[in-house]
């Protein structure tokens, strides 16, 4: 039994582009897409755009059917099903992970930023989710091109988030930049100024390329791989990355029985200020 990849909808701009998203997704993956719409969803994130108090507000099953019809319309011959829950949609969503390939939110920030940090409801999913979850973030939700960028990160922690950028890379037939940030303890460049630049540098730099070639050793040949060692914080070096690629692929930590934020430094900031889409994908700790 293939499971559904889920898309939340609210009826926003942002909910409609996640469905084109999720649709080329599911289409990709030759999955069904499975339309989720929680009637709480203004109680977290106020009035969808376009609608005031003085309007009618839509009703759950107009948005679902307007979304589903678009990833029809998109998708054609795409599996499609539709459903509105009565409950908050951050714990509509994780629930509805626990049987799906994914999960697909929209972003649907507030104020001046436009957009630039998330709305509660795709934090509060991306950091609790049983299952991959994608932020479609960006202007262009489905870029045409573009690589498959995944941060690296230590240990058998880091696999699945390979696994998962890989098998995108691959569906996608784009190359895969894997990049791997190392950073100089700070005892090795301050109060011995001979040690700063000098021979640890490159020492860090070797590990750090090291344990890009252990995460992908069996990556296959049918992928290519562009493996990238930055000195510096990882977060920036994969927002920075971000700017010209079809999907970033973070891994986050999950420790079991919490309800919380549970996402990690790294995660957050790309979550928060990536210029394309965001995969997080869970990692199991004890």
């Amino acid at each position: 039994m293939d499971f559904p990849l889920v898309v939340g909808v609210d009826g926003s701009e942002p909910s409609l582009r996640a469905v084109d998203w999720a649709a080329d997704e599911a289409a990709r993956r030759g999955v069904p897409l499975r339309v989720v719409y929680a009637s709480l969803w203004e109680r977290y994130e106020g009035p969808a755009p376009g609608y005031h108090a003085s309007h009618v507000r839509p009703r759950g099953d107009d948005v679902v059917e307007v979304a589903g019809r678009r990833a029809s319309d998109r998708q054609p011959d795409l599996k499609v099903t539709v459903e509105v829950v009565s409950e908050e949609p951050e714990y509509a969503l994780v629930r509805e992970g626990r049987q799906a390939t994914a999960v697909v939110v929209g972003t649907r920030g507030h104020g001046g930023f436009a957009g630039a940090l998330l709305g509660s409801v795709s934090v509060t999913v991306a950091a609790n989710a049983h299952c991959p979850v994608i932020v479609v973030r960006g202007g262009d939700a489905t870029p045409t091109g573009g690589r498959i960028v995944v941060g690296v990160g230590e240990g058998a922690e880091t696999a699945a988030t390979v696994r998962y950028a890989v098998e995108a890379a691959r569906l996608r037939g784009a190359p895969l930049e894997a990049v791997r940030a190392w950073r100089r303890p700070v005892r090795d460049t301050t109060g011995n100024p001979l040690r700063a630049g000098g021979p640890a540098g490159p020492a860090y730099e070797e590990e750090a390329a090291l344990t890009l070639d252990e995460a992908l050793r069996d990556t296959g040949d049918d992928v290519r791989v562009i493996r990238r060692t930055v000195e510096g914080h990882a977060r920036r070096a994969l927002v920075d990355a971000s700017h010209d690629a079809a999907l970033v692929v973070v891994g986050a930590r999950r420790r079991g029985g919490r309800f919380g934020l549970q996402l990690g430094r790294v995660a957050h900031a790309v979550l928060h200020h990536a210029a394309c889409p965001v995969v997080v994908v869970p990692q199991r700790v004890a």
